[in-house]
């Protein structure tokens, strides 16, 4: 075994380990919200506050955390950013008025948002182009990992001890990764003395410059589209089970069976994004995405619901493997962090308006059908502005 292979592999698993945990934390943040709703006796529109202020936080994290990691190094902010995560989210367990809840969600937010774009640009800036694509994708499962895990926690913890316990459970594993972490190289490409040279402002700017904005837009616009979809649906799956006619029981059984699929989604996508490029996997699996959206907001029969809900969590969890791949190629180094920072930030205020516009459409009135075939539209949009301008960036050198 060479000292390359070690190397990479131990920088996945340790990048790996932090992403599985976030992705447990926001995995059983969805059931909380169901768990909540009898526990505090919460409206459709508390409910969506509850995912909104999350992804507000998460907005300002990715923003903030971005231009940092451009000055202070990828490596710093990892360990800030999980440290941020972990206290605010076992903090969360001991509230007892929604307020204070939502203050320390938004906290969590921070540490997740900043955590996840600047993951995926160390891990992209150390690996050989030739599988750098694949190897950020396999970063990406970590997060199908975590949301397994949130299931397997809400359906045997929740039910019988309560969503405290879980949120404390939540937080433990996080403080492990931080000492994982401390022992981490940041990346070969980040320059000390180039970043010296160089204003935040500057950096802001050159992301809009002539030379990146048409990427800036495109993945501006995927971002938006895709994070709007994806946290619309996936924080009001358990709910939406239960308002279909299910059990809370029965609804996180069903969500966890849906979410074996992203497993497979990840891999897939991993498999395929050497081959054929970012761009195909992108677009093959966000159209997949909106038809899985379409057919589970129609659907009437339970085997339709969990076929369609397999298939969403399939298409939908690839596309995002295949998404931080592709952000981070778009820039140098110089501007990577604030780049792919920026464009997550630009993603989570889609991530802050579609739970809340879940809350005001089922408290209209309006139907889970509508409501799903909303964000099918929203994901083609995306797809659209890919296909048109996006360049692919399939095994370049980055800079």
């Amino acid at each position: 075994m060479t000292e390359k292979t070690v190397s990479k592999r131990r920088l996945l698993g340790i990048a790996g380990l932090g992403w599985m945990f976030d992705a447990m934390d926001v995995g059983m943040l969805s059931f909380i919200i169901a768990a909540l709703k009898v526990d505090w006796d919460l409206t459709p529109q508390q409910m969506g506050w509850i995912g909104s202020v999350n992804s507000i936080g998460m907005a300002i994290g990715a923003l903030l955390f971005g231009l940092w990691a451009d000055r202070i190094g990828r490596k710093n902010i990892f360990i800030i950013t999980l440290l941020l995560f972990s206290l605010a989210s076992g903090f969360s367990a001991l509230t007892t008025s929604l307020f204070l809840f939502l203050v320390l969600r938004f906290f969590v937010g921070m540490g997740l948002g900043g955590e996840l774009p600047v993951a995926s640009t160390l891990v992209s800036e150390s690996v050989a182009a030739k599988e750098r694509g694949r190897v950020v994708v396999l970063l990406e499962s970590f997060w199908a990992f975590g949301w397994l895990l949130a299931a397997l926690i809400s359906y045997f913890v929740i039910p019988s001890y309560g969503w405290r316990i879980a949120l404390i459970i939540s937080a433990l594993p996080a403080l492990y990764a931080i000492y994982l972490r401390l022992n981490l190289p940041d990346s070969p490409a980040f320059s000390p003395k180039k970043v010296e040279k160089r204003t935040v402002f500057q950096n802001v700017r050159d992301v809009w410059s002539k030379k990146y904005a048409r990427s800036t837009f495109v993945l501006w616009m995927v971002w938006f589209t895709v994070v709007f979809s994806y946290y619309g649906m996936f924080l009001w799956l358990p709910s939406v089970m239960v308002m279909k006619g299910f059990s809370m029981i029965q609804s996180f059984e069903y969500v966890l069976i849906m979410t074996l699929a992203q497993l497979p989604g990840y891999f897939t996508a991993a498999w395929l994004i050497e081959r054929v490029g970012r761009k195909f996997v992108l677009v093959t699996y966000l159209l997949g995405t909106a038809a899985s959206a379409f057919v589970f907001g129609e659907a009437e029969t339970t085997a339709v619901l969990i076929v369609s809900g397999i298939f969403l969590s399939f298409f939908n969890l690839g596309a995002w493997g295949a998404l931080y791949a592709y952000t981070p190629e778009q820039y140098p180094a110089v501007i990577r962090g604030t780049g792919t920072g920026m464009a997550a930030a630009i993603g989570r205020v889609g991530g802050i308006l579609g739970p809340l516009l879940v809350g005001a459409l089922v408290s209209a009135g309006q139907s889970i059908s509508f409501i799903f075939t909303l964000f099918c539209i929203s994901i083609v949009i995306g797809v659209i502005t890919l296909a048109l301008l996006g360049k692919e960036t399939k095994q370049i050198e980055l800079t």
